[in-house]
């Protein structure tokens, strides 16, 4: 009677971090170890999101964003993505990675197709944006400026759906 055990070979937690040295770091998250260092360019890291899928890593900076395959060796980005005039401040991908976004102090919330260089939607808030998120539903994304406004933009129909000023007190 022999027992067949299988040996699973398990993936680190890993930890990307970015900063004002103008490096991306990823680390064992259990051990602590830097495992890998690449050089961002000219700009410090303002934002980083991992994909869903644990494959692509996009990083915003001033003014570009960047994405880069995680499981190469290459430290050069697989994409260089132009269009913002200012620090991006934050970013995120939509769960399938058929697209990213981003928003900007240049005052935008943008839409990038990940497979080109390409902005495919920009929507313009009129100060700079602060963060970003994609709602659960995929449909919406949400956004909140210097001004203290949060906006809902429709992503179906195209445009602002909602807007919520500060309360004056």
């Amino acid at each position: 009677n022999h027992n067949n055990q299988t040996s699973m070979s398990v993936s680190p937690v890993i930890l990307v971090t970015g900063g004002y040295d103008h490096k991306i770091r990823f680390w064992d998250a259990t051990s602590g170890v830097c495992s890998r260092t690449i050089n961002f360019g000219d700009s410090q890291i303002n934002c980083l999101q991992i994909s869903t899928d644990k494959t692509l890593l996009a990083a915003g900076g001033n003014p570009t964003l960047q994405l880069y395959d995680i499981n190469s060796i290459d430290e050069r980005p697989l994409l260089t993505y132009d269009g913002h005039s200012n620090n991006i401040t934050g970013l995120g991908f939509q769960h399938d990675q058929r697209w990213m976004y981003t928003c900007s102090e240049d005052g935008s919330v943008r839409i990038w197709d990940p497979r080109t260089n390409n902005t495919t939607r920009k929507y313009e808030c009129g100060c700079a944006v602060n963060s970003v998120s994609l709602h659960p539903n995929e449909s919406m994304l949400i956004s909140g400026d210097q001004n203290g406004f949060v906006r809902i933009w429709d992503l179906k129909a195209d445009k602002c759906r909602e807007e919520y000023a500060p309360g004056l007190d």
